[in-house]
């Protein structure tokens, strides 16, 4: 008698993810050579370091920051980025993001916005405005922002889904804030996307959200990858550790990046930045070789001693 295997689709693409995603590393001397993570809902790669807009693009009608903000995303696309995030609660950073895209119309591009909002009703209004400002007719992915009014909201996500005018569903939260309800959320929904703080100094996620949406086929987004930059002024007061050329990693920021993106539930960091010369440091991440999980030991050990 044959044995017989039954895979659903979201278990099919998270075991595929792990042949693909070093296949798409293998040659270091083509565009393939750029770290992408697979998102298991649908099996699509996008690259492994993404944009945040949190503070660093709140700069309202100010014409030499936003001109400034025009540059920093031209390096981030320049560079290999595609995924932006943002949210109605980051000010005027909708704005200026649809400002700059304007400017560039970039090729790639992958939209990550959020809800933020109580009651269920006023979700398509703020939808329809922060596609407004972005200049865009729909969003790749839209998230609850940290889990406000989400019972009302995830079903008009989850219709716009099935209608064609969404490809992803997701919720956030951060610095551990309301992850037993994200995971509660997980079991019942098929969510695609779940945002996360997660950062060699943030690692609770690591006992039930990050094996969760493994097993559930979810793709996750890091935020505070630097803690609004404090966990870069903490280490940078510190010698890089001689191990770090293993990954290629040429400074501080890309060894914290590529920690984070190393793991195996990881889809992609969001760092924010208001400057090229860090832009260009964080996308230097998303090329060389990733940790494994012995070598992460090494850095979480590295990080702890020091």
């Amino acid at each position: 008698m044959k044995n017989t295997f039954h895979f659903d689709r979201r278990q099919f693409v998270a075991a595929a993810a792990s042949i693909l995603a070093p296949l798409a590393r293998a040659q270091f001397n083509t565009p393939l050579a750029q770290i992408h993570k697979i998102i298991p809902s649908s099996g699509e790669a996008i690259p492994a370091i993404g944009m945040g807009s949190w503070l660093t693009f709140d700069v309202g009608a100010d014409s030499a920051a936003r001109a400034q903000r025009v540059q920093v995303l031209r390096s981030f696309f320049e560079l290999g980025g595609a995924l932006i995030d943002s949210s109605p609660m980051y000010g005027s950073s909708q704005s200026v993001i649809g400002h700059a895209l304007g400017q560039l119309k970039p090729r790639t591009l992958f939209t990550a916005d959020k809800l933020w909002v109580r009651g269920g009703v006023n979700g398509p209004a703020q939808i329809n405005e922060s596609a407004r400002h972005w200049g865009v007719s729909q969003f790749d992915l839209l998230q609850v922002h940290n889990l406000v009014s989400w019972r009302a909201h995830i079903d008009t996500l989850f219709q716009m889904k099935a209608e064609g005018c969404l490809r992803y569903v997701g919720v956030t939260s951060y610095a551990g804030l309301r992850y037993g309800e994200i995971e509660r959320i997980m079991e019942n929904h098929p969510l695609d996307f779940i945002q996360i703080t997660y950062n060699l100094a943030d690692r609770e996620a690591e006992r039930r959200l990050l094996p969760l949406a493994l097993e559930k086929g979810v793709a996750v987004i890091a935020n505070r990858p630097f803690r609004e930059s404090a966990l870069i002024d903490a280490v940078m007061r510190r010698p890089l550790p001689d191990h770090a050329a293993e990954i290629n990693a040429a400074n501080w920021a890309q060894y914290l990046l590529k920690f984070i993106v190393s793991h195996p539930a990881l889809t992609v960091a969001i760092p924010a930045t208001r400057r090229v010369d860090h832009m260009r440091e964080n996308m230097g991440a998303l090329t060389g070789p990733l940790p494994d999980a012995a070598f992460r030991r090494r850095m979480i050990a590295a990080f702890e001693d020091a």
